[in-house]
């Protein structure tokens, strides 16, 4: 078959191994051979009653453990799934999953052949004749799995125990799923058919196809994408067999197509291993996903943060939402889209906004600025503890000033905070739909100290890029629109929006504290040479147990939006304002 091909890396250590229902080979070098051991069974027990049957204990014979294991795998290879059951010490088990394979591996033509060498071997090994009551007996499988015009032959190695019954002394299979095959754990079985997702060809916004191999940071992406749009992008599912793990679904033409995902989720969080891609009959064709990426920014975004250990970038368009780069450091977990940070001082965006709605703050106003602020018994301070003596909340803002925000704590409710952000910014509804899972970020109400702590993107404010570059996107044009990776028009989706946009006075204010940070503030030096339709933020986010704080820096130039953090990177101007500049400029 010209689309034969063994199963991606992802699923497979070995070529696919399976075990059948048809035909069995014994004698010569095959289960015969097991007579020539010898062996000595066991006497009977010297204590039992007169009349009664007399029950074995002891070491197995090599004659016990050729015959059972024959009589096992004479059983399972001609279809009589009754008599291999019962030779096993779980026949109920046993007869469960050697009954699925016919009917749900699609095994057939299977030959067994045991291997009697390493079987010789493990009987030489006991002890003085007296090693134990339990023999291995190795044997191989050779097979063919058949789905409708499909086929491909399997080939592996597997082994059965033999073991005594305690009760009667009976030698038996000592029962487990990985008897039939070496990657069944209890519980799991076989299953052939088609995958439960289509796969995908995803697309940038110019039409070229984007791989992880081009672009690494895109694996988990890419993943995404799959699941959410095979079914819906016009692909053809190819046809697999795999293991498919206990309580993870059938995994095989299932409605969500979510059993393998599942799993995989279940063994995230410290459960079963994932469903496993034994052997792949045919690919299958995949649909077509176009995205907003750009290519150039993509790439530029994977440039930059590969320069530094555990960065994290996003670019958006404000004007419409499109996401145009999306790159991680690590290719692993994806912390630009998924992440779940403390913000730090790039929170002081949404605050300020707030801070100006209520009257509590004006651009060009004096706006305190100490050393030190207290509330909720809290003791906040500056970075190195300066202080603005008569400044303007522009000052406060384009310094970062901690306290300038803290001072405020004691005129706001406790949960101002939370609907600015949600009302104005979007954040913290898990509504939005981008295309692929993302984190919508997070600002819990909360009191006291934790509550003056979310003013400045402490306490329990939790955020990623992805929300902090729509958060300067929102600030430069003043009205909420979800970041999208897909058009809703491909699945006729809703996208997320805010059910109010910043008042003109507020937005003029919020831009103009903005674009005077990135001139002349904690960002200037980033900043240099973009201007003047510009503004940006930086933050330093401390975390417990680390030796510098994450950096964080947003910011937007023309119709670009990005934000970028490196974790444990220190100051956000000098450790993520170089990436987010970079990108900037990459896009103008």
């Amino acid at each position: 078959m010209g689309n034969r091909r063994r199963a991606p890396e992802r699923g497979r250590t070995k070529p696919a191994v399976i075990g059948g229902v048809v035909a069995v080979v014994v004698g010569g070098a095959g289960l015969g051979g097991y007579a020539l051991y010898g062996g000595g069974g066991a006497s009977a027990d010297a204590g039992s009653s007169a009349g009664a049957k007399p029950v074995k204990t002891g070491p197995l014979s090599a004659a016990e453990v050729s015959s059972t294991a024959t009589a096992f795998l004479t059983a399972w290879q001609s279809g009589d799934v009754r008599k291999a059951a019962a030779a096993t010490n779980d026949t109920r088990a046993a007869a469960a999953l050697l009954t699925g394979y016919g009917r749900e591996a699609r095994i057939k033509d299977v030959t067994l052949t045991a291997d009697t060498a390493s079987t010789a071997d493990t009987v030489k090994k006991r002890s003085g004749g007296t090693g134990g009551s339990r023999d291995t007996v190795p044997f191989s499988v050779k097979g063919t799995v058949a789905y409708k015009n499909l086929s491909e032959p399997l080939a592996y190695e597997s082994e059965l125990t033999v073991v005594r019954r305690e009760e009667d002394g009976k030698p038996l299979v000592d029962w487990h799923a990985a008897v039939v095959h070496p990657e069944l754990e209890d519980g799991d079985r076989l299953v052939t058919g088609e995958a439960g997702t289509p796969p995908v060809k995803a697309l940038d916004r110019d039409g070229g196809e984007l791989t992880a191999a081009g672009y690494p940071s895109l694996g988990t992406v890419l993943d995404g994408l799959r699941e959410k749009y095979g079914k819906k992008a016009g692909g053809k599912a190819g046809v697999e067999l795999r293991v498919v793990r206990a309580g993870s679904g059938d995994g095989a033409d299932s409605e969500d197509g979510k059993g393998s995902k599942t799993a995989e989720r279940i063994k995230a969080a410290g459960g079963k291993n994932p469903d496993k891609t034994l052997l792949e009959l045919s690919e299958g064709t995949p649909g077509t996903v176009r995205t907003t990426l750009s290519p150039a920014l993509q790439a530029a975004a994977e440039k930059q943060v590969a320069a530094k250990p555990r960065a994290s970038a996003v670019v958006v368009k404000p004007s419409t939402g499109e996401i145009l780069a999306v790159a991680n450091s690590g290719h692993g977990f994806n912390t630009a889209f998924q992440g779940s940070l403390a913000p730090g001082s790039t929170m002081k965006i949404v605050t300020a906004s707030l801070l100006i709605e209520k009257g509590l703050a004006s651009t060009n106003k004096e706006h305190p600025c100490p050393k030190y602020s207290t509330y909720g018994g809290w003791k906040f301070q500056n970075d190195d503890k300066f202080e603005i003596k008569d400044g303007t909340f522009k000052a406060s803002f384009a310094r970062s000033c901690n306290t300038a925000f803290i001072s405020q704590a004691k005129k706001l409710s406790d949960d101002d905070l939370t609907k600015q952000a949600q009302q104005v910014f979007g954040l913290g509804l898990d509504n939005w739909a981008i295309g692929v899972p993302t984190f919508d970020g997070s600002v819990p109400v909360q009191s006291q100290a934790q509550m003056a702590a979310s003013l400045i993107g402490q306490g329990g404010v939790r955020m990623n890029p992805l929300n902090m570059a729509s958060v300067v996107a929102t600030a430069k044009t003043g009205t909420f629109r979800q970041p999208y990776l897909v058009p809703p028009a491909v699945d006729d989706r809703t996208l997320a929006t805010a059910p109010r946009s910043l008042s003109a006075g507020t937005r003029a204010q919020l831009k103009e504290l903005l674009q005077y940070t990135a001139a002349a503030g904690t960002a200037a030096e980033a900043m240099a040479g973009l201007g003047p339709d510009f503004g940006a933020k930086t933050g330093s986010a401390e975390v417990d147990n680390q030796k510098k704080p994450n950096g964080w820096f947003t910011a937007w130039k023309g119709d670009l939006a990005a934000a970028g953090v490196v974790q444990q990177g220190g100051h956000g101007g000098e450790a993520a304002g170089p990436i987010v500049a970079a990108l900037l400029k990459a896009g103008s």
